[in-house]
């Protein structure tokens, strides 16, 4: 979700849905924001990556005859190199 503020408030833009909606800090009547709604089925498996790093930061990972390596990084996300 992306936050842009304007003079009147705070400007909510669903990247899922396109929606956009303008909100006041600190306004009673300011709507709550509801938790995405879940998929009951799943195509593709989701893999936890404490599972796959166990403990370490860095990973090598083999596709197709080349070798890649996966790291975290400081700021927690994830970077992939060949």
């Amino acid at each position: 979700m992306e936050c842009a503020r304007g003079m009147r408030g705070y400007r909510l833009v669903s990247a899922t849905r396109g929606l956009a909606e303008t909100v006041t800090p600190n306004d009673p009547d300011t709507p709550q924001s509801s938790p995405a709604p879940r998929a009951t089925h799943r195509s593709q498996p989701i893999v936890d990556s404490h599972e796959l790093f166990r403990g370490a930061s860095e990973i090598l990972i083999s596709h197709d005859g080349a070798i890649y390596r996966m790291r975290i990084t400081r700021q927690g996300k994830l970077i992939l190199n060949k």
